[in-house]
């Protein structure tokens, strides 16, 4: 039995969980769990790096607790798009700003007036949302940031982490290609465009590819957590997605996949890129996936308009959980008000509640008052959401996609699997839910020879584990919902700037 430890952070929350494989099946264990969000300072939102990393170094601790071996290895998975700066000696110069930081207000703009958009997206592949790296890096080159002239070193969010382990400065490939500066054609990045911007690209070091051996863990970490001897650290997929994506087995060419939770990301596994007009259009974005695939891609608003819905009612002393929320959706009347998710309203308002009541205001519709009002709400919107994509990815691929495979914290949501595949008139499957933790693990495997390629991984995921499976039930008022979708997406959609 081999032993890999997989650090998964998502945007509220870190885990690390212990992948165990037998040599035929994989199974997980949770060794430590912890919050995590932003922290506001002076107007500002910062991820707490050091704190992140004291929660890896105890949930080491816990691990060397429980097994007498050090692990087969140690990987990160987390977000896209934010990153650190280093100075010379390896330093952290200030904390990862998180990208709901209003800084990159505006932003996109002042550099379209640079760079036409439809030219950057024929270049990178990449959707431009004003979070993205290279908006975040404008908007310091334009504030003249101090920051950006004292760093030698750049480094995603999971590789900051893969670099406190064991020392290697690197970033992994699925990482790199959604922060907008990729290029895929080169699989480099795109030094043309940042010197353009005047963003320095000495600070960007070597793209490396998934199951790549970084490193072995460092003296001083092996000290404090009480190991008799080193483990490697290896760069995974190491964007969430990927490795959500990277561990759904069946995954065929009439499959598409909804990683679900604070975002929904919503494609299918391409052999390269599509980055036409019309893709840019559609509102897809191409990011690197495992094995040299491309994951054409929607970034969806997911459960975070229920999350912090929640977060506000508890402020306010309810304190709803999901099934609360869930039997008060089910009792609700069905299609009262709908939204659009990605309407810039609910990307980061003070009040979500009252973003919601002001946007079905303004288009008309009845104003949720209950929490079952806003549940209701937000769940047929989902699903009215999916429905879009999936429509849009088969005119786009020229694909019949039969089955939608959500996998993620969201795939635990069975009324909203069974909405979706109402929505969609498609079958749902849902799991496995610590999709990016497996998929984590799994190349692990592959990285130290446990697991000849990919394809065996995703096999013996498929053999690992138990799926559940939903089908269309008939029923009335989904046809006309879709059609008041429809317009609510044309009205709030941003328009494309050529």
């Amino acid at each position: 039995m081999s032993h890999f430890v997989a650090v998964d952070l998502g945007a509220s929350s870190g885990r690390l969980m212990v992948g165990h494989w037998d040599g035929r099946r994989f199974s997980l264990d949770e060794l430590h769990r912890f919050p995590n969000s932003g922290v506001s300072l002076h107007g500002s939102l910062y991820w707490d790096a050091l704190r992140i990393w004291s929660e890896i170094q105890n949930g080491l601790i816990k691990f060397r607790a429980r097994f007498a071996e050090p692990p087969a290895g140690i990987a990160v998975d987390a977000w896209g798009v934010d990153f650190a700066l280093l100075d010379s000696r390896g330093r952290l110069l200030d904390n990862p700003s998180h990208y709901r930081d209003p800084r990159t207000n505006g932003i996109p703009q002042r550099l379209f007036e640079r760079i036409p958009e439809a030219d950057l997206y024929a270049a990178t592949g990449v959707q431009s949302f004003q979070f993205n790296t290279l908006f975040q890096l404008y908007s310091m080159v334009l504030a003249r940031d101090p920051r950006l002239e004292s760093a030698e070193t750049l480094l995603m969010v999971p590789d900051l982490f893969n670099y406190f382990l064991g020392g290697a400065k690197a970033v992994e490939f699925t990482e790199a290609s959604t922060s907008e500066m990729f290029n895929h054609a080169t699989r480099d990045w795109h030094r043309d465009l940042l010197r353009t911007l005047s963003i320095p690209d000495r600070i960007l070091p070597p793209v490396v590819a998934p199951a790549t051996v970084l490193s072995n863990v460092g003296r001083d970490l092996l000290d404090l957590c009480g190991f008799s001897k080193t483990f490697p650290v290896i760069a995974v997929a190491s964007h969430d997605t990927a490795s959500a994506v990277a561990s759904i087995p069946n995954l065929d060419a009439h499959s598409a996949f909804i990683s679900s939770g604070t975002w929904s990301l919503m494609g299918v596994e391409l052999d390269a890129p599509v980055a036409t007009q019309r893709a840019r259009q559609l509102r897809f974005t191409n990011e690197g996936g495992c094995g040299n695939s491309t994951l054409l891609l929607r970034n969806l608003t997911g459960l975070w308009l229920l999350q912090e819905c929640l977060r506000q009612w508890e402020n306010a002393g309810h304190a709803y959980t999901w099934d609360d929320l869930i039997a008060a959706a089910a009792a609700a009347q069905p299609f009262r008000s709908l939204i659009y998710p990605d309407a810039h309203d609910f990307l980061a308002p003070a009040d979500m509640q009252q973003a919601i009541r002001s946007y079905c205001q303004s288009t008309a519709q009845p104003v949720p008052q209950s929490v079952g009002d806003f549940a209701r709400c937000c769940f047929e919107s989902l699903s009215l959401s999916y429905w879009s994509t999936r429509d849009a990815l088969q005119s786009l691929t020229s694909r019949e996609i039969r089955t939608l495979r959500v996998v993620g914290g969201g795939c635990l949501n069975a009324f909203l699997c069974q909405m979706t595949s109402d929505a969609c008139g498609c079958n749902v499957v849902s799991g496995p839910v610590e999709a990016s933790a497996l998929g984590n693990v799994m190349l692990q495997a592959v990285a130290t020879g446990a697991l000849p390629d990919i394809a065996a991984g995703r096999a013996s995921i498929g053999e690992s584990l138990q799926c559940v499976s939903y089908a269309p039930r008939p029923g009335d008022g989904w046809s006309a919902a879709q059609e008041r979708y429809r317009v609510l997406e044309a009205v709030s959609s941003a328009p494309q700037q050529e």
